[in-house]
């Protein structure tokens, strides 16, 4: 494959988290977007065989592209040819069984031990916090699936010590708190993905580790757009650029007209290096 020469960083994202995607693990996939892009894309290139489950419970469908992005639940064309229909309670009875063997999911912020917060910027109570729209099956997902994917921009407001508001779970406390709460033993938060990292989580402290880079930008960058300082691996990695064969599909399937991966910004391949552009987002 050909490495890219221009692209978004959300397409950067997407590309980084379909790699990963194996073709006899099952997935949950938290509503459109990015998450699900990672499967569709993956499905073209890497894993044609993987089978999916869609946030809102349709199970194994063959999606039918291209198509509008904000119709990706509970729309026709995203679960065409399903094994089943169900809904949110039919996939988590799934997880529940451990059927379910990764979760991915975006992200409003989340906290050094994977806790989600997509419910509230601020102080719950008494409304005077922002509220958004919750989790969804997202508590769900990251209650009972296996492993979970997070998926986030790299922004300080988003790297919090400690999220307002735990909305899904990640090692709650800590080493033992997910257990002590009552969930699944040996279940949890495995990766966070942004746009410039990667990052895992240390088996004894259960705390956010970073892993690997993006190829423009430094970790000095990525730490400058934490609340918090995390972990660092013994070796920190650069991630590979996007292939004009991954831009391909997602710009001719999948984000057609942009919505998603046109945020952000631009990255460029300049003599030789990629380095943040002045422009914002694709072209």
């Amino acid at each position: 494959m050909t490495p890219a020469t221009h692209f978004a960083e959300r397409e950067h994202l997407i590309c980084t988290v379909a790699r990963m995607i194996e073709e006899d693990k099952s997935y949950w996939v938290g509503g459109g977007g990015e998450p699900l892009y990672t499967i569709l894309l993956a499905q073209r290139l890497y894993t044609p065989g993987v089978q999916y489950i869609t946030e809102d419970g349709v199970v194994s469908p063959k999606a039918l592209l291209p198509w509008d992005p904000l119709m990706t639940m509970v729309a026709s064309r995203a679960g065409y040819r399903a094994l089943q229909w169900g809904t949110m309670n039919t996939a988590g009875n799934f997880a529940q069984l451990g059927y379910v063997d990764i979760g991915i999911l975006n992200t409003l912020q989340v906290d050094k031990f994977g806790n989600v917060n997509s419910t509230v910027l601020g102080p719950y109570q008494g409304g005077r916090g922002r509220r958004f729209g919750g989790p969804g099956g997202a508590d769900t997902i990251a209650a009972q699936c296996w492993r979970t994917i997070l998926m986030t921009d790299q922004q300080k407001r988003k790297f919090v010590e400690r999220v307002d508001f735990i909305s899904s779970p990640g090692f709650l406390d800590g080493p033992g708190a997910r257990e002590a709460a009552g969930l699944p033993a040996g279940t949890g938060p495995w990766r966070v993905v942004t746009p410039w990292a990667m990052f895992g989580y240390e088996e004894k402290s259960c705390e956010l580790m970073l892993m690997a880079v993006s190829p423009f930008v430094t970790v000095d960058m990525v730490l400058a757009e934490m609340s918090f300082a995390p972990k660092m691996a013994p070796k920190i990695a650069t991630l590979e650029p996007p292939t004009e064969e991954e831009l391909t599909v997602i710009r001719s399937s999948l984000d057609v007209e942009g919505q998603t991966t046109g945020r952000g910004q631009w990255v460029e391949l300049r003599d030789g290096k990629y380095m943040l552009a002045e422009t914002q987002g694709r072209e």
